[in-house]
């Protein structure tokens, strides 16, 4: 009777469809009425906009990156938490000369040939870049300001001469790299600061309408927080701006992409801002316009033609987005980019199809825009 009894629940289960104690729930699509909106977990395929070309090159390159992030740390181990600022100089000093041996630094200086020179300007350690035949006639009068990556804390003397090698051999206009005070030795304003003692001896040797500024991640926010910084010292505007990757938002807003890309990336909710509180501190003020010029139409009035540029995969889409929304809506003349199916500063990655058109992109928008 027990073994009947057995068989009939058996066969009840099985056409009823619960014959698991615990069924997994369905996971539903619906919206809170303040807006939130709970999405189901689903596979995101690469864009069929990509060509063959770029999903090969991405695909190598991603398993370069693994590789290379590997033999990094094989050849120059992380500081311990509270580490001597001796001791973060060395750890610097040592990525910065693996990274020449690296392929990505290779395929760079043989695809875009330059003259590279260390300079110190009032103090300030700069890298400039020179196109191997010389700056061109028209371009002899004219500089751009190149600020590096790296969340404050990275990339100084390294993927600072991927975001400037190219710009300078294609423009044919000479590039200085600022290695800005950067976190944890040192927090905001220095960078501004650093930004501001260079702009201020170079407006000595050229015109500000023939020097251009532009940034690439961090260093794409450092270039909004150094033109409220000049404009608080009263300097003249630069001839034209580039953002690239961020712009004049905060770090880690609240924002669609945000929390889209942090969930691409495998982060639970938004991606952590803590790689920023090196340079900003735990509690940073996100109300002060010299940090978060997006806080301040006055300041945002005031800038010059600016080049936003981004990718459909970036945290910070929304960001540059908005940004551009609001340099237009206050009449300045911004240009926007974005680039599909790529991720954050894709531009690291100099093979790429993508790449080679933002380099383009960057370079003739200085060129029209620079003073002739």
């Amino acid at each position: 009777m027990i073994q009947k009894n057995s068989i009939l629940l058996l066969v009840i289960c099985l056409i009823i469809g619960s014959c698991s104690k615990k069924q997994p729930q369905e996971q539903k699509h619906f919206v809170e009425e303040n807006g939130t909106i709970h999405v189901p977990s689903f596979i995101l395929p690469e864009s069929q906009f990509l060509s063959d070309e770029s999903k090969s090159i991405l695909k190598e390159h991603r398993a370069y990156k693994i590789k290379a992030l590997n033999e990094m740390q094989r050849a120059c181990p992380s500081p311990k938490k509270g580490a001597s600022l001796k001791e973060r100089k060395q750890h610097r000093e040592c990525l910065a000369s693996h990274f020449y041996t690296t392929p990505l630094y290779k395929k760079t200086i043989e695809r875009y040939p330059v003259d590279i020179k260390i300079d110190t300007i009032n103090g300030v350690y700069t890298e400039v870049f020179m196109p191997k035949e010389g700056t061109t006639k028209e371009n002899q009068n004219k500089v751009l300001i190149s600020l590096h990556s790296g969340a404050f804390q990275f990339d100084s003397r390294t993927a600072s001469r991927i975001e400037s090698i190219p710009i300078a051999a294609l423009s044919g206009i000479k590039v200085i790299s600022i290695d800005y005070r950067m976190g944890p030795e040192h927090q905001f304003p220095a960078a501004s600061e650093d930004v501001t003692t260079v702009y201020k001896s170079l407006l000595e040797k050229y015109k500000p309408q023939n020097i251009g500024i532009y940034g690439t991640a961090a260093g794409a926010q450092l270039v909004s927080q150094a033109l409220a910084w000049f404009q608080k010292e009263n300097l003249p505007s630069p001839g034209a701006v580039g953002m690239i990757g961020m712009a004049a938002a905060q770090p880690r807003p609240k924002t669609d992409t945000m929390h889209i890309v942090s969930a691409i990336e495998g982060h639970h909710g938004i991606a952590p801002f803590t790689v920023f509180e090196p340079y900003y501190g735990s509690d940073p003020d996100f109300d002060d316009p010299l940090l978060v010029p997006l806080n301040s139409k006055k300041i945002l009035s005031k800038f010059p033609p600016s080049l936003l540029i981004v990718s459909t995969r970036d945290f910070h889409m929304s960001s540059v987005i908005y940004t551009h929304t609001q340099l237009v809506k206050l009449g300045v003349e911004a240009d926007l980019h974005v680039w599909e199916g790529v991720g954050h500063v894709f531009t690291e990655n100099v093979e790429l199809p993508e790449s080679k058109e933002a380099f383009n992109v960057i370079v003739n928008f200085f060129k029209k825009h620079l003073y002739q």
